[in-house]
């Protein structure tokens, strides 16, 4: 079921190969995925629930969040052995999940839901904002200043741990779906058609950036102050290396086996060189040279996976429909 997301890529899939698939992972486990990636374990952890989880977030390797439709709200403290649901006192679509410290953490929704905990998630406190439109992701600097962006050309800040958002002007109307700052002053948001924001002053301004192609963005992240990355619809991958001034387009190819490019939904990097990207039918995509070559993808769960985490460079999970959660462990 697509919720929030800009229509995707149908690809019809053959019915056998999609339940040798599942029979795969039900089977025998932990997968590895290609010669190429022979360091890497895949397991598929019980969720407990049939939830599209849209976010995840580990702050450390045992302790993570994961959200998605229905208020489902679950967390974990054993690295995902167990995950247990939290009452979230709403049943709306929560689309990130987002801790900037144990202790505050913050989720977002549908219908300008944003919802806080200063307690670890033990409790949570809806909190009324002036705005109706749909939330789809944010972002800490640190437990004091963050912002959240969605529907409409949205941005909201706040500089005191959110007890008060203000909205900042983001020049669109376009949806915005995810934002990335390295500090409380510089940043990037991206969303749809082609919409690319950046920011030096906390987002006292926001200057939209030039990617050459309205394609709808879900994701952004960047690795240093110049070095960023974006990803969206049709297998959009767009990288900056001067800040976000400039894009290049690097869209992957469809690859051997695919007779349609899919969607990118999420992308980390968890060094310079060492990259992950998830999306459409459970796709991975991973570099370690930067970004200037990518694995073919491979499929890690037999859905769309729309949330990626990783507290560290030898641990990931990443969340999606049915209620996927699926740990990499590099064995480091």
């Amino acid at each position: 079921m697509r919720v929030w997301l800009h229509p995707g890529r149908v690809h019809r899939r053959n019915v056998f190969a999609s339940l040798l698939v599942l029979l795969c992972f039900t089977l025998w486990g932990p997968q590895s995925v290609g010669s190429a990636d022979s360091d890497l374990s895949i397991t598929t952890q019980v969720s407990s629930t049939k939830s599209t989880l849209m976010s995840i977030q580990f702050r450390t390797s045992r302790h993570g969040w994961a959200v998605g439709t229905g208020g489902t709200i679950l967390k974990t403290i054993d690295g995902g052995k167990k995950w247990k649901r939290v009452t979230s006192g709403t049943a709306a679509l929560l689309t990130s999940v987002f801790f900037a410290d144990p202790s505050k953490g913050w989720v977002t929704g549908a219908g300008g839901f944003l919802s806080h905990t200063t307690n670890g998630g033990k409790s949570w406190f809806p909190q009324a904002l002036d705005t109706q439109q749909s939330l789809y992701g944010m972002y800490f600097a640190s437990p004091m200043v963050g912002w959240v962006v969605g529907g409409g050309g949205t941005i909201l800040h706040t500089k005191d741990g959110g007890e008060q958002w203000v909205e900042q002007a983001s020049g669109t109307t376009a949806s915005l779906y995810a934002a990335h700052f390295l500090n409380d002053q510089q940043g990037a948001i991206v969303g749809a058609l082609g919409t690319v924001l950046s920011t030096d002053d906390g987002g006292a301004t926001w200057r939209p950036q030039e990617t050459q192609n309205a394609v709808t963005l879900f994701d952004v992240f960047f690795t240093d102050a110049t070095t960023g990355w974006a990803v969206g619809n049709a297998g959009a991958l767009f990288q900056t290396t001067d800040g976000g001034a400039k894009w290049v387009d690097q869209t992957l190819p469809c690859g051997k086996t695919c007779r349609k490019v899919i969607d990118l939904l999420k992308v980390r990097f968890t060094s310079q060189q060492e990259g992950w990207i998830v999306g459409e039918r459970g796709m991975l995509y991973r570099t370690t040279d930067g970004g200037l070559t990518w694995s073919e993808g491979k499929s890690i769960a037999s859905s769309s996976l729309f949330g990626l985490s990783f507290p560290d460079i030898a641990h990931g999970w990443a969340s999606g429909e049915n209620g996927s959660i699926i740990h990499l462990d590099l064995g480091r």
